[in-house]
């Protein structure tokens, strides 16, 4: 079956909670202020969509193609994003809510993550190459066997990364945040 296409669309304010969203190719679509927490957004299509201000809290996104798509101002809360579809997946967030969301061996390089609060999110042995982590919250957030080469945590909070654990090739930290690297060894930095 024929999905059907649908271009250049604004949609807003809709309740895809109680209706779910039709299954079809979006591209160069907008979505404000729109709810699909706890639905299914799966097998899905989004080719340069912008997300604003929308809630996907413990949506179901297997097998949903996310190819330059946006996400701002959106609450993403518990979103399993390894169950995406990894081809051609380009993903950029501004300003989320991420907090439980997983990543899970995802090869994610470049991403933008700024200003968005990943709180208890899992990146273990995803491919974080220069991702930008700007003003990021990392309060208890998962770093295990992840490639973070390159990525730049020079304003992140809260981060807790074992660098035994993870390749942390020029990564660029600021000087009052290297305690984050430290305190698996339970040392006190003033």
């Amino acid at each position: 079956m024929h999905k059907p296409f649908m271009a250049d669309t604004h949609f807003k304010n809709d309740d895809y909670t109680k209706n779910p969203l039709v299954r079809a190719d979006y591209e160069e679509c907008t979505f404000e202020s729109c709810q699909f927490q706890d639905g299914f957004l799966d097998n899905q299509n989004f080719v340069d969509c912008v997300f604003n201000n929308c809630d996907f809290s413990n949506c179901n996104i297997t097998n949903t193609i996310f190819n330059e798509v946006l996400f701002k101002k959106c609450k993403l809360v518990g979103v399993q994003f390894e169950k995406a579809n990894s081809g051609l997946l380009s993903l950029g967030f501004l300003d989320c809510n991420l907090t439980l969301t997983s990543f899970y061996g995802m090869q994610i390089q470049k991403t933008n993550f700024s200003g968005s609060n990943l709180s208890q999110a899992d990146f273990t042995e995803t491919d974080l190459t220069e991702v930008d982590f700007s003003y990021c919250n990392l309060h208890n957030t998962v770093f295990k066997r992840s490639i973070l080469n390159s990525a730049n945590l020079t304003t992140a909070l809260n981060f807790n990364i074992d660098p035994e654990n993870n390749r942390l090739k020029k990564a660029r930290f600021a000087e009052e945040g290297l305690s984050g690297l430290l305190k698996k060894y339970d040392i006190v930095v003033q």
